[in-house]
């Protein structure tokens, strides 16, 4: 069964999570040329603010921004992501489907229980999916992404490795606030959450500067692999 496949697959719990924490790596990616989509595991259907045909639009909005090549979502109950076999068959097929090289997931640890169980699903899938013998409903062929990196949510980790969205951080905040429901909002009557709050944006950037600031850069993205990386002397060589 032939499908496009993709070169990046990244997987957010919620609609926006990616945006937060790597729309600016997402869109340098897509300017050079590979193929990314991302997979929001739910609705974000607890989200104290907004609609689910609000952040669908605004799902819609922000992937523009980000230029990528495919988006959908696996509508699995927000709040209740679980590392069970019907939601692992889902990822498996999907990662056949796209056969993507390299897979994005939230980090292990974090305020958030859907977060720490999308990223045991992911690893989990990530391994099943190039198991022969295991089977999903469409008989797409077993394959394994060659590497997951986890992006960080709430809490911080000793990153593998950080990458430099200096060129990019505007287009990213600009991708983030696409989901205007969900972030400050004077005018707003709905309650305030851990993200509407005003300064939290000023974290995000504070944060994207203090990872910035350790590679020189102006703006990072940290990331954490499980696995060594190869180093590459041609990035100091040039």
């Amino acid at each position: 069964m032939k499908q496009p496949h993709l070169d990046i697959l990244a997987f957010g719990a919620h609609p926006d999570d990616v945006e937060l924490s790597m729309g600016g790596t997402i869109i340098s990616l897509v300017e050079k040329g590979f193929k990314v989509g991302i997979i929001d595991l739910t609705q974000g259907e607890l989200s104290s603010r907004g609609t689910i045909e609000t952040r669908k639009k605004e799902t819609e909005k922000a992937s523009k921004i980000l230029g990528i090549h495919h988006r959908e979502n696996l509508k699995l109950k927000d709040g209740e992501v679980q590392v069970d076999k019907n939601s692992i068959l889902k990822v498996v097929e999907l990662i056949r489907k796209f056969r993507p090289k390299i897979v994005f997931a939230p980090y292990f640890v974090d305020r958030h229980p859907d977060h720490e169980n999308s990223a045991q699903l992911i690893k989990e899938a990530v391994f099943f999916s190039g198991l022969r013998n295991f089977h999903t409903k469409n008989k797409f062929e077993p394959y394994r992404p060659h590497k997951i990196f986890y992006f960080m949510q709430t809490y911080p980790f000793e990153p593998t490795f950080i990458y430099d969205i200096s060129p990019y951080f505007e287009l990213k905040m600009e991708a983030v606030l696409a989901y205007s429901s969900q972030f400050y909002n004077p005018k707003s009557k709905e309650p305030e959450t851990f993200i509407s709050r005003p300064e939290f944006l000023n974290y995000l950037k504070a944060r994207a500067e203090f990872y910035g600031f350790q590679i020189g850069k102006q703006y990072g993205e940290p990331f954490y692999c499980e696995e060594k990386i190869e180093f590459d002397f041609s990035l100091y060589l040039k």
